[in-house]
C-alpha cells in the first residue's frame, strides 16, 4: 500500500500535459480575450460617430431649419408674382420643413404653461425610493414615446405631401397635425420631468438619489448580458445606447443651466457640479463597455461588427445627400436610433430662454453672433461627417447599394407594381434608408432570395443554420434574416428579431 501511495504521489508531482493537443480550443479562448480587449476601442469609435450624427440632426433644428422655413414661406408668398408654373405650391421637403417649424413654435408656447419651479419642488418633496421608481418609469416611457413618435411624424409628412385628386382630401392633414403637436408636447414634458429628477439628484445633500440612479445603469447589465443576441439585435442596442448617451448629455446641460441660474451664474458653482457630471458620464461609459464586451463574448460576435454598424450609419448620411433622396437625414436618424430632436429642442429652447435674459443691443448682438457660431459648427460638423461617411462606405464596399432601388417589401412578399413610374410607393417611403436611383427596367425583376456580396456582408449569421439540412428550413431561416440597413425602427433592445 505504501508503494502504491508513493507511486501515486510521484505521478501527481511529475504528471505533464500538452496544450497543443487541443490547439483550436485554446486559440479560440485567446481570441475571445483579444476581442474583449478590442471592444472598448471599437465601441467608442462607433459611439463617437453616432453622437456626432445625433448632434448634427440636433443642430439642424436650431440652424438650418429656420432658414429653410423662411425660404419656403418666401416662395409661398412670392409665387403669385411669378405665376403658377407647377401643380405644387411647395416642394414636399418644403412642406415638411414648414410643418416642423410650426410644431416647434406651437409646442414652445405651450411649454410656457408648464411651471418648472413647481415641478422641481413637487419632485423634491418625494422620497428617494419613490423618485427611483419614477425615474425608471420615465425611461420606459421615453422609449415608448420614441418608438411611436416618429411614426406619427412620418404619417403627418406623408399625408401632407402625397398627391391628392380632391381638395377635400387635404382636410386629413389636420388630425395628423394635432396628433403630432400633442406628441411633441407630451414628450417634451416627459424629458422635462427626467431633467428635473436629475436636477433633484444633483442638489440632494447626501447624493443618495444620484448614487441609486447611477446603480440603475449596472442593473441594465443584468438584463442584457445573459440574453441571446444576434448582429441585428446588437445593432439596435448600440443605436439605443448612442441615443441614450446623447440625451444624457443634453439633460446634464439643462441641469447645469438651471443650477447656474439659481446661483446667479457664479463660475465657482460650476466646479461644484463638475465631479457629479463626470461621475454620471463615466458610469454610463463603463456600463456600455462591460455590457457590450460580455454580449459579444457570450454570443461569439467579433469586434469587427462595430465597423459594420458604423458603415450602416454612414450609409444613411451618404444616401440622404443623393439627388433622389426621399427622406431627410434628421428623420433617418430618428428612424434608425429612436432619437427625435423636436421634443428635446423644444425643452432646451424653453430652458435657455427662461434662464438667460436678453436685454440691450449688445445682448442681441451676442445672440446673433452665437447663432452664426452654431451655423458654423453645424456646417463644419456636416462636412467632417460626410467625409468620414464616404470613407466608411468605401471601406465596407457598399457603393453599389447607393444605386440600387430600396426594397419594396421586407417580409418576403413580391413588390406591388406601381402604376406611375415616377411616384414611389408608400412602402418604399417607409423602407430602409437608401436612395432610389433611376435604373433600367430589367434590373427590377430580380428574385428576392438572390443576395449580392454586400448583402452577405450586412446579413446576420446564425450559428444554428449549419445544423439544418432540409432545404425548406434553410429557405425559412434565410427569409427571416434582416439586412442591417432595414433595421430602422427604435425598439426595446432585448426583443429578438424573428
Amino acid at each position: 500500500m505504501s508503494l502504491s501511495l508513493l507511486r501515486f504521489l510521484s505521478a501527481e508531482l511529475t504528471r505533464g500535459y500538452f496544450l497543443e493537443h487541443n490547439e483550436a480550443k485554446y486559440t479560440e479562448r485567446r481570441e475571445r480575450v483579444y476581442t474583449c480587449m478590442r471592444i472598448p476601442r471599437e465601441l467608442e469609435k462607433l459611439m463617437v460617430f453616432g453622437i456626432f450624427l445625433c448632434l448634427d440632426a440636433f443642430l439642424y433644428v436650431f440652424t438650418l431649419l429656420p432658414l429653410r422655413v423662411f425660404l419656403a414661406l418666401f416662395r409661398l408668398f412670392t409665387l403669385p408674382c411669378y405665376g403658377l408654373r407647377d401643380r405644387r405650391l411647395l416642394q414636399p421637403a418644403q412642406v415638411c420643413d414648414i410643418l416642423k417649424g410650426v410644431i416647434l413654435v406651437i409646442c414652445y408656447f405651450m411649454m410656457h404653461y408648464v411651471d418648472y419651479s413647481m415641478m422641481y419642488h413637487l419632485i423634491r418633496g418625494q422620497s428617494v425610493i419613490k423618485l427611483y421608481i419614477i425615474y425608471n418609469m420615465l425611461e420606459v416611457a421615453d422609449r415608448l414615446f420614441s418608438s411611436f413618435g416618429q411614426d406619427i411624424l412620418d404619417a403627418l409628412y406623408w399625408t401632407a405631401t402625397e398627391p391628392k385628386e380632391r381638395k377635400r382630401a387635404h382636410i386629413g392633414v389636420i388630425p395628423h397635425f394635432f396628433m403630432a403637436v400633442l406628441y411633441v408636447f407630451l414628450h417634451a414634458i416627459l424629458i422635462m420631468v427626467q431633467a428635473t429628477t436629475l436636477n433633484v439628484a444633483f442638489n440632494s445633500h447626501n447624493k443618495s438619489l444620484l448614487t441609486i440612479m447611477m446603480s440603475n445603469n449596472f442593473v441594465e447589465i443584468k438584463g442584457s448580458v445573459f440574453k441571446k443576441f444576434e448582429k441585428n439585435n446588437l445593432f439596435q442596442m448600440s443605436n439605443s445606447d448612442i441615443k441614450e448617451r446623447f440625451t444624457n448629455y443634453v439633460l446634464l446641460l439643462i441641469v447645469c443651466l438651471r443650477n447656474m441660474e439659481q446661483f446667479s451664474w457664479n463660475p465657482d458653482h460650476l466646479w461644484v457640479l463638475f465631479p457629479d457630471v463626470c461621475m454620471v458620464i463615466a458610469s454610463e461609459t463603463a456600463v456600455d463597455i462591460v455590457k457590450h464586451a460580455f454580449i459579444t463574448k457570450f454570443n461569439d460576435i467579433t469586434a469587427d461588427v462595430y465597423s459594420e454598424y458604423r458603415a450602416s450609419l454612414a450609409f444613411d448620411l451618404v444616401s440622404s445627400r443623393q439627388k433622389n433622396a426621399y427622406t431627410d437625414y434628421s428623420d433617418s436618424v430618428a428612424r434608425r436610433m429612436g432619437f427625435i430632436p423636436l421634443p428635446l429642442a423644444v425643452l432646451l429652447i424653453r430652458v435657455v430662454t427662461s434662464s438667460i435674459k436678453v436685454q440691450g443691443i449688445l445682448s442681441y448682438a451676442c445672440v446673433i453672433l452665437f447663432y452664426f457660431g452654431l451655423i458654423s459648427l453645424k456646417v463644419l460638423n456636416s462636412i467632417v461627417l460626410l467625409g468620414k461617411s464616404c470613407q466608411y462606405v468605401k471601406e465596407a464596399k457598399m457603393e453599389e447599394k447607393l444605386f440600387n432601388p430600396p426594397p419594396a417589401s421586407t417580409s418576403g412578399k413580391p413588390p406591388h407594381k406601381s402604376q406611375n413610374k415616377c411616384k414611389p410607393s408608400q412602402e418604399e417611403n417607409l423602407s430602409a434608408s437608401v436612395t432610389s436611383q433611376p435604373v433600367h427596367p430589367k434590373e427590377n425583376v430580380i428574385p428576392l432570395l438572390v443576395t449580392s456580396s454586400s448583402d452577405q456582408f450586412l446579413t446576420t449569421p446564425d450559428g444554428d443554420e449549419k445544423d439544418i439540412t432540409q432545404e425548406s428550413s434553410e429557405l425559412k431561416h434565410r427569409s427571416s434574416k434582416k439586412d442591417l440597413l432595414e433595421v430602422d425602427r427604435f425598439t426595446i433592445c432585448g426583443n429578438r428579431i424573428d
